[in-house]
């Protein structure tokens, strides 16, 4: 689904993405752990479009889309989220759901005067598709609550919630647990593997949880000072030496604790 071939990113003197190569294959939830500085949230930024690479190219599917920007990406299924989440906060849950189809003909001031009829039916369209997206992730009581007045856990269930209203290939997901209570993060846990087995989603998550990360990814990518370290199914990850000493330094032995991926 997606292939990052040797892909550079410099922030002045500081090699951020030092030639990363890494596949994430259509169908799998993939997860992307690493130490500080890592070079985590810079590959998210470039895969997403945030930012150009320096060198290098990165292919969505067959297609070559190095460079293009997150609108242009969002129009080929690629979305993400975000480890502090965007709503709009006075709007409701429902209301930010429905917000997120591109190209509603309300959206123009000429649409919304000329073709009434057309922006009723889209608006009714899309209430029904947000209401089937409140009912998949349990958000039913919160439906007409204002977005700013959720917890932590419920934004990001909205945040997951909008990336269903668009036809998505993939979905970036960027510390989808961090914050969040248990009884919440089990909620999300059961909505990301539904919508993996389901609906077909591809996942890729950055996350500090390696419990977490354990549940629900295969394979486990690590990135060491911007570049691929290794990767392979999480328990193999969690015992490998070089993993562990890159987390926790020279001297450390498999009988450490497993290493958590902190920031990027």
């Amino acid at each position: 689904m997606i292939r990052v071939a040797g892909v550079s990113k410099r922030f002045g003197g500081v090699a951020a993405v030092d030639g990363a190569s890494l596949e994430i294959a259509g169908g799998s939830i993939t997860g992307l752990i690493g130490p500080n500085g890592a070079g985590k949230t810079t590959l998210f930024n470039l895969i997403a479009g945030v930012l150009a690479p320096d060198s290098g190219r990165i292919f969505l599917g067959a297609e070559d889309v190095t460079g293009l920007r997150p609108h242009q990406l969002f129009h080929r299924g690629l979305l993400r989220t975000f480890q502090i989440a965007h709503e709009f906060p006075t709007l409701t849950v429902r209301e930010n759901l429905m917000t997120v189809p591109a190209g509603q003909t309300g959206e123009s001031l000429v649409g919304a005067w000329l073709q009434p009829g057309t922006v009723r039916e889209e608006e009714r369209a899309n209430r029904e598709k947000a209401d089937d997206v409140i009912d998949f992730l349990g958000l039913g009581r919160v439906a007409d609550e204002p977005a700013g007045n959720l917890s932590g856990g419920q934004k990001k269930l909205l945040e997951l919630g909008r990336t269903m209203m668009v036809d998505a290939r993939i979905v970036l997901l960027d510390e989808v647990g961090a914050g969040v209570n248990r009884t919440l993060l089990r909620r999300i846990t059961e909505s990301i593997l539904r919508l993996n087995v389901e609906r077909g989603y591809t996942f890729c998550m950055i996350e500090h949880d390696m419990e977490f990360i354990s549940r629900l990814c295969d394979p486990v990518i690590v990135m060491v000072e911007g570049a691929v370290l290794t990767q392979g199914p999480a328990d193999r990850i969690m015992a490998d030496e070089a993993v562990i000493e890159a987390y926790l330094g020279r001297g450390a032995h498999a009988d450490n604790p497993a290493p958590e991926a902190g920031g990027s």
